[in-house]
């Protein structure tokens, strides 16, 4: 009886070990999929704070390559949709028909940041707008406060990219921004990408930030009298202007005295930091690759010294 109690023990405990053993097995597996599971879904949580307008005309790939833009994974972001038709409500007369084209591919990543935090504007693919056009542009619109990304799966001029924005953000706000200043933000956009054409990017830039701090005065001014004050304002960037320019910038400053001054005003200075560091560090950049090009001429013209030395001494 003992020997079969002691036999019947022995396959009660490895009975009970097998269980054991099963047991953590499982409380493993388990453990594994919650964290699989809780990584998987942390990592495709969806941020509220932030919107992806995508072009209504853009297949599977062309979007997936947007979203690699726009650095996070699809799902992550409240996605909608922008087609042509909208971006033509802001760009027609503003923009050449060959420019706004038949199809929607610009697209935007759009997310609020804290109060106080400025702009934060990047781009992608886009040939005509500059970044800095883009936060001037925007706070003549209303928008302040938020991380923007501007991208496309093909090359495009980035001018319909502020009707993705006015959407991303009225949806994200709950708050419809002002019709007029969309508009006048679309025609300041096109006419400093323009401008930026003949005179360079900054300076388009600088000369209309300006104009805009100028309107509690041009408001009472001719349109002789702000021709004149334009005139000033290139001289001091040692620019040129043609009169179709004079005209445009003329019929822009008309536009902003639509809008209420001193909210514009205020939205201009409060971008005003955010422009000058995006301009000391584009003229970072191209001095650093002006230093980088003088080294590589020096380094050249070093080797081509040395070659004719020797073939000197061959000869």
């Amino acid at each position: 009886m003992l020997w079969n109690k002691g036999i019947n023990f022995d396959v009660k405990c490895g009975r009970v070990r097998k269980d054991n053993m099963c047991m953590k097995k499982f409380i493993s597996l388990l453990l594994t999929a919650v964290l699989l599971f809780g990584l998987s879904a942390s990592a495709f949580a969806v941020n509220v704070q932030s919107r992806a307008v995508i072009g209504a005309n853009l297949d599977q790939t062309q979007i997936a390559q947007v979203y690699q833009a726009f650095g996070v994974p699809r799902g992550s972001a409240i996605e909608l949709y922008v087609t042509n038709s909208e971006e033509r409500m802001y760009l027609e007369g503003l923009v050449d028909e060959a420019i706004i084209g038949t199809r929607s591919i610009s697209c935007v990543y759009v997310e609020l940041l804290p109060a106080g935090s400025g702009m934060d504007v990047t781009c992608s693919n886009i040939t005509w707008c500059t970044p800095q056009m883009y936060i001037s542009a925007l706070a003549t619109a209303g928008i302040t406060d938020a991380r923007i990304i501007v991208a496309a799966p093909i090359p495009v001029s980035g001018t319909a990219g502020l009707t993705g924005v006015y959407k991303a953000y009225e949806d994200l706000t709950g708050q419809k921004l002002d019709s007029v200043a969309k508009l006048v933000s679309t025609q300041e956009l096109t006419i400093t990408g323009e401008l930026a054409q003949e005179i360079g990017q900054m300076d388009s830039t600088s000369i209309v930030s300006e104009l805009k701090n100028m309107l509690d005065y041009t408001r009472n001014m001719t349109d002789a009298e702000i021709r004149g004050q334009i005139e000033a304002i290139a001289g001091r960037y040692n620019v040129s202007l043609t009169e179709t320019q004079y005209g445009q910038l003329i019929s822009l400053c008309r536009s902003l005295e639509s809008l209420d001054p001193d909210s514009l005003k205020k939205r201009v200075e409060d971008v005003q930091d955010t422009l000058s560091k995006v301009s000391n560090a584009r003229t970072q950049i191209v001095g650093f690759v002006d230093t980088v090009k003088k080294v590589v001429t020096s380094v050249a013209g070093f080797f081509e010294t040395i070659a004719s030395l020797f073939g000197t001494q061959q000869q």
